[in-house]
């Protein structure tokens, strides 16, 4: 396998609805993944209807006009395939594996759901996954120890009105207020065939599947004026550190300590993803050598640090480290704080850098393994990148990153007067 790139076939087309439709043949295995991005996630909700992406995630397998509630999912399982949903900042897909006489099927059936789920969706349907949606909050967010520390870190990174303020989940004052027309209306704007792209990999020829689409999501008309998501490219410097302390019922002290960086895709993202693993991937990283190794500050299997791959807006990378018994919270944040500053003044050594790298192609290319995975990853440039042959730039982008770079990149941005930082303090027991 090669060390770089993208070594199987791409072909595109864009059927006059605007539908883009990406396609990578692979005999090796009679399966193909269908992945369908929608261009729309939380940074997409305007003020008072945050949580509405991840909403109709529930929704869309909630019935449409052709398909029976929890029919998609049983047609697909019954086919010998798998399925599910996912919602971000960013997007929100759907996506099946199935053997590969089922392409048809799966097809359809997303289809039907793209042109068909108004008609089909009741005021009993949006209360009943309402009610879903909030247990999930609690089960998630609410009633996990530290479950809602991504609730608490976006407002402290992104100031109000940035289209990353608030977390997927949303609000459940904005889903409860929110009547059924409200919930078409957003369906209607951006669930449509100009805001997506349908992504085929695996045991199927381009035509085959470009003949296929203009069947099924051909006569789905286009929306035409979807409204672009707010820019939030920019993020002021503030010139002083973010700090909440959260009192909670947790086991122990935790410590999070995040930074913007740069958008998910581009060079400098490249930089801070190599610069995050160094950083904290695994038992070779600095934090784990420095804090549960060294000086046993932090738990071994409660410590590390990774990016979150935002790709609209300064992405951040985050470190965390969860307190040994008797080990408190201020010693253990200032301990992070001390790794995190010493990328800007330790040089990152050779063995280090080759570490990295190595667990990043190792990664990259388990994903890129499956044919979900790879669809995934099409389907994410397509939508974000306007080209889906972008794939084959990441794994070269962080093989490219030096110990230089990394350097630069903490000295200019990993800064304390810049830094955010959350701690979770254990509840007083008498």
């Amino acid at each position: 396998m090669p060390d770089s790139g993208y070594p199987w076939p791409i072909e595109t087309t864009r059927l006059d609805n605007g539908l883009r439709v990406v396609v990578s043949e692979d005999r090796t295995a009679p399966a193909v993944a269908v992945n369908l991005w929608y261009d729309v996630g939380s940074r997409h909700e305007p003020a008072g209807q945050t949580g509405f992406a991840h909403l109709f995630e529930h929704l869309m397998f909630e019935g449409s006009v052709n398909v029976a509630k929890t029919e998609h999912m049983k047609l697909i399982q019954g086919s010998g395939g798998s399925l599910n949903a996912t919602t971000n900042p960013d997007r929100t897909n759907y996506f099946e594996t199935v053997p590969a006489e089922h392409l048809e099927l799966a097809l359809w059936l997303e289809a039907d759901r793209m042109g068909g789920l108004v008609p089909a969706l009741t005021q009993h349907t949006l209360d009943n996954q309402r009610d879903v949606v909030k247990n999930e909050r609690r089960q998630r967010y609410e009633n996990v120890p530290y479950g809602d520390a991504w609730l608490r870190l976006l407002p402290l990174l992104y100031p109000p009105g940035h289209p990353y303020h608030h977390a997927t989940i949303g609000s459940m004052a904005d889903l409860n207020a929110a009547d059924l027309a409200t919930f078409q209306a957003f369906h209607q704007t951006y669930y449509a065939p100009d805001n997506a792209v349908l992504t085929v990999v695996g045991d199927a020829t381009a035509a085959e599947v470009f003949a296929l689409a203009q069947r099924y999501f051909g006569a789905i008309p286009a929306r035409g004026d979807i409204p672009a998501a707010p820019d939030g490219h920019t993020v002021a410097r503030t010139g002083r550190p973010a700090v909440e302390t959260v009192t909670a019922e947790v086991p122990a002290a935790r410590v999070y300590v995040a930074h913007r960086t740069h958008p998910f895709g581009s060079p400098g993202y490249d930089v801070a993803t190599v610069a995050a693993t160094v950083l904290g991937s695994g038992r070779g990283s600095r934090l784990y050598q420095r804090l549960a190794d060294g000086e046993r500050l932090a738990q071994p299997d409660l410590v590390g640090a990774y990016g979150v791959d935002l790709a609209h807006a300064p992405a951040p990378v985050i470190a965390t480290a969860t307190a040994r018994p008797g080990v408190g919270a201020q010693r253990l944040a200032a301990g992070v704080a001390e790794v995190v500053d010493e990328l800007a003044t330790v040089p990152v050594t050779a063995t280090e850098l080759d570490r990295a790298k190595a667990l990043l192609s190792t990664a990259w290319w388990r994903q890129m393994a499956t044919v979900d995975g790879r669809a995934d990853a099409l389907g994410r440039y397509a939508t974000q990148f306007g080209d889906p042959a972008k794939t084959a730039d990441r794994l070269p982008g962080w093989l490219s990153v030096t110990a230089g770079q990394i350097a630069e990149l903490a000295a200019d941005l990993l800064t304390p007067t810049d830094r955010v930082t959350l701690t979770y303090l254990p509840e007083e027991t008498s």
